[in-house]
């Protein structure tokens, strides 16, 4: 593994303490000093960084669970200064070694891993981790700490596999545990403490963003500008709009969990559930597969073209979080498709052909959303004093950008306009002459953003910028009005 800080050339000995009589605090690593699990915090950091290299790492599974972290190790690049420690954990470790008690790290993860974490917080007297043969967990970790301190050890750990190993201690610190594994140490002979945490469900629905969800509307804009084909196409795109949703949470969380160290830098992306450590890289890795398989199958129930849509839409999402969002204007690009390809799921769902139109004012309506996006990010970088991370992008780009941003937005409105000229827009509304009226309305709200975001007052996605800010939300209103009113009227 290659760190930010080298660990010591020679680990400690496996041999029995020399002072067999001395208090000592055992501490677990994952999950318990680290709000995160460093098998994980790996895993994903050897995936952004090499994929294939992974993939055969995984390989390593046949030999056991110990080979396979050695292997991780050895390709991931992890930052142990950023990490989310247990503030509450490393203040226990440096009371317990004020009043001239040894602490000790004993994880599960790699040796190297865990050194670096040691030396790192300079807290512990000695580290006792997984060497690429052994798995340091559960029986195995609860038979080395007998040996290696027969005298007695206090152990905090965070998880049922630490169950065998306070069964030997003297004294017990649990750390976020789940109110079964709390209620079995207490049922025990071991005298146990109890330190709380946040319910990590609570975390997985912050991380999952339902609040982007509101982008997932788009699969309505069909059903807006066809208005006949009625209330019976509500339910199918309804549907499609979950379905999106789902697999935009489980890529958002692979998005986080790659960007884990570059969030962990950033003014307000630190405090996201990963990046701070509310939530375990181990929980959201799980958490993916079933948001994934949830969102295909209420597609599938809808129309297997729908399952195509969002089997797409996912893999685009994955292939930006991976790679594509490395490249100049390319990243750009996959961003106007994704929010293009809601609105053709919201046509797919309701069985009804896209116009020309409709496309054409997609593509430059939201190349220019995704414009601003990075218009937000690289003000924020420059004045921040960063380089803009796993972009293509320098801050000096900010003007070109901003151009681009324009000149797509004030073409969408071309579009718009062009659109509800035509004959066929005319006959599908009652009252198509207030449709005009969103035209400078849009003229507008994009120059705002643009000014906005060069100005550094902007979130860096301006989806959610358009709800929550006051002038923004007028507009929107305005322009529902506006649509409204050409349907009924």
């Amino acid at each position: 593994m290659k760190t930010l800080t080298q660990p010591p050339e020679n680990p400690p000995s496996a041999t029995p303490d020399t002072d067999a009589n001395a208090a000592v605090l055992a501490v677990d690593l994952d999950g318990t000093l680290l709000r995160s699990d460093m098998l994980f915090e790996g895993l994903w950091s050897a995936m952004g960084r090499d994929l294939w290299a992974t993939v055969r790492a995984a390989g390593k599974l046949r030999d056991g669970r110990a080979p396979f972290k050695r292997a991780i190790a050895d390709l991931a690049e992890v930052d142990v200064t950023t990490l989310p420690y247990d503030a509450e954990v490393v203040d226990k470790v440096k009371a317990w070694r004020v009043e001239g008690g040894r602490a000790a790290l004993v994880t599960a993860t790699d040796q190297d891993m865990a050194e670096a974490v040691a030396e790192h917080l300079d807290i512990f007297d000695e580290v006792h981790g997984s060497d690429g043969v052994r798995n340091l967990k559960g029986v195995d970790k609860a038979s080395f700490l007998i040996d290696r301190f027969p005298g007695g050890y206090t152990y905090i750990g965070d998880s049922a596999a630490d169950l065998v190993v306070w069964e030997q201690a003297e004294r017990a610190i649990s750390v976020g545990a789940s109110s079964r594994v709390r209620a079995a140490l207490d049922s025990g002979s071991t005298p146990a403490e109890h330190l709380e945490r946040e319910a990590p469900i609570e975390a997985l629905s912050r991380a999952m963003r339902p609040q982007q969800w509101l982008k997932n509307l788009l699969v309505l804009v069909p059903l807006v500008a066809d208005p006949s084909y009625g209330a019976p196409a509500l339910l199918p795109v309804l549907a499609a709009f979950l379905s999106l949703s789902l697999a935009a949470s489980a890529g958002y969380l692979i998005n986080d969990l790659l960007d884990l160290t570059d969030d962990r830098s950033h003014p307000r992306k630190r405090s996201r559930p990963f990046a701070s450590g509310a939530l375990s890289t181990a929980l959201g890795t799980v958490a993916i597969p079933i948001l994934l398989v949830a969102a295909l199958v209420l597609a599938l129930l809808v129309s297997p073209a729908l399952l195509a849509v969002v089997a797409l839409y996912f893999v685009a999402t994955v292939a930006y979080s991976v790679r594509l969002k490395q490249h100049t204007l390319i990243d750009i690009c996959v961003l106007a498709f994704l929010f293009t390809l809601r609105i053709i799921a919201g046509g797919v769902a309701m069985g009804s052909p896209l116009s020309a139109w409709i496309l054409a004012f997609s593509m430059f309506i939201f190349f220019a959303l995704a414009a601003v996006k990075r218009l937000a990010e690289l003000t924020d970088s420059e004045t921040a004093g960063r380089e803009a991370s796993r972009r293509g992008y320098q801050p000096e780009d900010r003007r070109v950008v901003s151009q681009m941003a324009i000149t797509s937005g004030y073409l969408a409105v071309l579009v718009l306009a062009l659109y509800v000229d035509e004959p066929a827009t005319q006959a599908k509304f009652g009252a198509p002459w207030l449709l005009w009226g969103i035209c400078p309305l849009l003229i507008f709200w994009i120059s705002r953003l643009v000014l906005v975001a060069d100005r550094g007052e902007m979130h860096d996605d301006p989806m959610i910028f358009a709800m929550t800010n006051s002038t923004s939300r007028l507009v929107v209103a305005f322009c529902a009005v506006l649509t409204l009113g050409a349907v009924f009227l």
